[in-house]
Formats: structure tokens, sequence, C-alpha cells
């Protein structure tokens, strides 16, 4: 799999020229399905058809998800590359487990994101549309370890997510508004 970048957040401006809020490259040795690979070998488990389309599916395109969503996507019980909720269920712990997906809870549902060969990074949450904008920002990290210096805390790891409403929700409901003055 190789690098990979992501673009700006939609309906923000651009950052200035000291600001960079885009996710940088991570390099990565394998792909996610032979990273998988090595993982089920590791533990004596044999890599099923079921396990390779749902890799092949999730790695495909880097989306947020639950499994809802993700079995809506998939084909229909009797179709060729059909897998059964309990599977996708199995499956997708196992991928957390073997570091391919990163797991949070957002409103009471478990969430799923790409974690292997993707660089930490934070998000904004539209609470209308209820999408997720990524960002990446080396002031936030700079902060939070100058807080656990201050405290004496060693940092693994942190997850923010930012609740709000995005630009496109807000230009929506000013349309709206807009109407409702014109009668």
């Amino acid at each position: 799999m190789g690098a990979r970048s992501f673009p700006c957040l939609p309906g923000l401006p651009a950052p200035a020229m000291s600001e960079n809020y885009t996710l940088g490259e991570v390099q990565v040795a394998l792909t996610p399905q032979a990273r998988f690979e090595e993982y089920l070998q590791s533990r004596g488990m044999r890599n099923t058809d079921q396990r390779r389309v749902l890799i092949e599916h999730i790695f495909s395109h880097h989306e947020h998800f639950d499994a809802d969503q993700l079995i809506a996507q998939l084909p229909a019980k009797g179709k060729p590359g059909y897998v059964s909720r309990p599977t996708v269920y199995r499956t997708l712990a196992e991928f957390v487990d073997a570091g391919l997906l990163r797991k949070f809870e957002l409103n009471g549902r478990a969430v799923y994101e790409h974690d292997y060969g993707y660089p930490a990074h934070d998000h904004l949450y539209c609470k209308q549309c209820q999408k997720l904008f990524e960002f990446k920002s080396d002031e936030l990290v700079d902060l939070r370890n100058r807080v656990a210096q201050e405290h004496r805390f060693r940092v693994t790891g942190h997850r923010l997510i930012v609740y709000g409403v995005c630009e496109t929700c807000l230009q929506a409901k000013r349309r709206t508004k807009r109407k409702v003055d014109l009668i």
C-alpha cells in the first residue's frame, strides 16, 4: 500500500504558511492484506474467503464506518462475497487486534477507521450530517506533550473529537431561513 496523504478539511480556510492541518504520509512495508496474513499465521489461524472479502472491501477506500454500514455495503446472502453478520463483527475485532483498524465510540456506536498506514490524527464531528473530518495539528500534540510533562505523565496516544456543525450544514440552515423570510 504505500504512503497516503489527505487534503485539508473541506469548508475551512486554507491554513497560513506556518500551519498545516493535513494528514502527513506514513510509509508501510506490507499491504494490509499481507499484514493481516502475518497476524493470522502468528496465531495459527487461516485466512478465509470471508476475511479476504472484508479486508479488500475495507481497504479499497478510506472512510469511517460502523458494522451495520459495512454489512449494508456487502453482497446479500446467497451472492458471491456474502459475509454473515457474526463473521463481520468477529473479523472487525481481529482487524483491530492486528493493528489494521482503530475502533472508537461516537454517539453510542462503535466506529472504525483505518489505523495501519495512516498517521495519528484527530476529528471534527458534525452533529447534523454526522460526518467526520480528519485533521492533524502539531500544535495540539505539543500542548498535549507539555501538559503530560507537567504532570509527569507518559503519553501513549490520544483521541480528540471536536463536536459542532460543519460549514455545509450551516449554509443549508441559512438557506432555509432565507426561504422562510420570503414568505
